[in-house]
């Protein structure tokens, strides 16, 4: 149980201990202090209903156009990127209804339930072949390097119907895109980040190029022919949109399955409960990524004046949400909010994939690849057991994860 006292807290990533467990001072950010505005300047929210207000009010805007006054994320992008600012700005999470609702409308055909359903046999036979590998190297491998890593990229790269013999180098240049997402980390790679940007939108293009000449059966073919209502993906917002796929279809789901295998060992009876009971695994993986989300926060900006809880939020501001706050908030989830539990009945409501317009479109894949990858881990490997106490976080503020888990496959 965390510790909470009664004095406000003002949030700060910097607080030592922070990058291994935020949630100590989530709980205490939930219970004392739960609208601010941050030593960071920006306005956050971390309770579980001021976060679905905030996320499924259709007044707020997620635009760069609709700050007023200084605008920090602007500002990062203009050093990373220079004249190329407009770059991913019409990727469907950058965007407002009425673009957003068209595009949405043209992507999601490929990622609907029953779409990502027939994906289940391709990915088990993913999954089984990374196992099969790492059994063969060795009796320890890394949950991180070994599965949780290159899963998710294949997945996605397979259904693009990119070429399998670039997925490692996508893979590096997307994971190295995301550090732009981390307002923490960002100006420290700018060069990095840039030279990235550029090698993955040529990359992209040439896809683009070949696939409009030689159209297959794949998720790229599709959005190059895409219509709804008489509507296309123009050039730029499909290159926008092709690597948003390749960027959130990864980075996300590597920190569920890494943040959910060292969850469960580090709770080995309910990592027991979910093995011996294969009912349980689509709550399980909600209850994970309720636990530890792979997206700690999601943004939005005000376009009016917003009154939350005793605090008044001004227009044309920043206003971060809390996801993984939000996701443990005593008020919400009760005195068992910081306990593992995969039985727990309303896991489903967590905020870990957003919620309202901008709910995450691969959500259902994410849950397809989590259960997959950890199910079939945890069952095949009964004695699995953490090979170290201290495995290395990553540092990320928005996508928290870890960057190794090793692990030993006997125990």
């Amino acid at each position: 149980m965390a510790d909470v006292t009664s004095e406000p807290k003002p949030f700060n990533p910097f607080e030592p201990g922070f990058a291994a467990d935020p949630y100590p001072q989530y709980a205490q950010l939930c219970a004392t202090n739960p609208v601010q505005r941050t030593p960071l300047g920006l306005w956050a929210l971390f309770g579980y209903d001021d976060a679905v207000r905030l996320l499924r009010d259709p007044s707020l805007s997620v635009e760069d156009r609709s700050v007023i006054g200084p605008n920090p994320r602007a500002e990062i992008r203009q050093q990373i990127l220079g004249d190329r600012t407009q770059r991913g700005t019409r990727g469907i999470l950058n965007l407002d209804p009425p673009d957003h609702t068209r595009l949405r409308k043209l992507v999601q055909q490929a990622f609907t339930p029953r779409m990502v359903e027939r994906l289940a046999p391709r990915v088990q036979a993913m999954v089984d072949e990374m196992l099969d590998a790492a059994v063969a190297r060795s009796p320890e491998f890394d949950v991180i390097s070994d599965l949780a890593f290159p899963l998710p990229f294949r997945v996605i790269n397979e259904m693009l119907g990119m070429p399998a013999s670039e997925e490692t180098k996508m893979r590096d240049l997307a994971h190295t895109l995301t550090l732009g997402l981390e307002p923490l980390l960002a100006l420290q790679h700018l060069e990095e980040i840039a030279d990235a940007s550029d090698l993955i939108v040529a990359q992209v293009l040439g896809a683009i190029e070949w696939k409009r000449a030689h159209p297959a059966d794949d998720l790229l073919s599709a959005l190059i022919a895409a219509e709804a209502d008489g509507d296309r993906l123009s050039p730029e917002e499909l290159l926008d949109q092709v690597i948003l796929l390749y960027i959130a279809g990864h980075e996300t789901t590597v920190n569920l399955i890494g943040n959910g295998a060292y969850a469960l060992l580090r709770n080995r009876a309910q990592l027991e409960r979910w093995r011996d009971d294969a009912s349980l695994d689509t709550n399980a993986v909600d209850e994970l990524l309720r636990f530890d989300a792979p997206v700690q926060f999601s943004r939005r900006v005000t376009t009016a004046e917003l009154v939350v809880g005793d605090q008044t939020i001004e227009a044309g501001v920043f206003v971060l949400t809390g996801l993984a706050a939000a996701n443990r908030d005593a008020a919400k989830w009760g005195a068992d909010a910081q306990v593992l539990d995969v039985t727990r009945a309303n896991a489903a409501q967590h905020l870990a994939f957003g919620s309202g317009i901008h709910h995450c479109l691969g959500a259902s894949l994410a849950r397809l690849e989590g259960r997959t990858a950890l199910g079939t881990l945890i069952r095949r490997f009964p004695n699995l057991e953490l090979a170290t106490d201290t495995p290395a976080w990553n540092g990320r503020l928005v996508l928290r994860g870890l960057d190794t888990l090793p692990v030993t496959l006997d125990g």
